[in-house]
């Protein structure tokens, strides 16, 4: 078998005590546009990505915390690369499996199916495929009412949509299925301050 490589670097998620001056540098120095934005959390892009940056306001996530440098929870949340298809993603997911490795968290985040895994040193990173055709159409969505109630995404199984894989079911039926459960909640570095 031909280990599935990510096709591209997709995006980098930061998590911040200062939402609004982190947004106005990355605009000013990237050019940058927000794509969509809520109170927790923004998308923002300099290029035909539909985010190539992310921020979470830790002020809403963590209230109660205060800490404006603590590393280890403000900083680099996850860097993300995207795979050219389902089947890649599901490919290297059970490679991967076959090593010991496995992922803390799989979500259909409604723009990407997306699995998360940490290295060795607890660095964080998402291995994705996009659920739509082009940009145009995941920032389209972004900025509709089903992103705005749900922007965290929804968990799925991937030994169960491997399982659809091999009996035959189409990809895109197992991933249309995924987005209708319920908001999961943040896993990884970010569960610990909202558990």
């Amino acid at each position: 078998m031909t280990l599935a490589r990510p096709s591209k670097f997709a995006h980098v998620v930061y998590r911040t005590r200062r939402f609004n001056e982190m947004l106005e540098w990355y605009k000013t120095v990237f050019g940058a546009e927000i794509h969509h934005q809520n109170p927790a959390m923004a998308f923002l892009s300099y290029d035909d990505e539909h985010h190539r940056f992310a921020m979470i306001d830790l002020n809403t996530v963590d209230p109660e915390g205060s800490e404006t440098d603590k590393q280890g929870l403000v900083g680099v949340d996850h860097v993300a690369y995207t795979y050219e298809s389902m089947d890649g993603l599901l490919d290297i997911y059970k490679h991967l499996k076959e090593h010991g490795i496995t992922p803390y968290w799989c979500v259909h985040h409604g723009i990407t199916a997306s699995m998360y895994y940490q290295d060795p040193d607890g660095n964080q990173m998402e291995f994705q495929v996009d659920c739509f055709e082009s940009s145009d159409s995941a920032v389209a969505f972004m900025n509709g009412g089903g992103f705005e109630a749900n922007p965290v995404g929804v968990e799925y199984d991937p030994d169960a949509w491997l399982a659809g894989r091999e009996a035959g079911t189409p990809l895109s039926e197992l991933m249309a299925t995924a987005a209708e459960g319920p908001v999961s909640p943040i896993r990884g570095a970010l569960e610990s301050v909202n558990g």
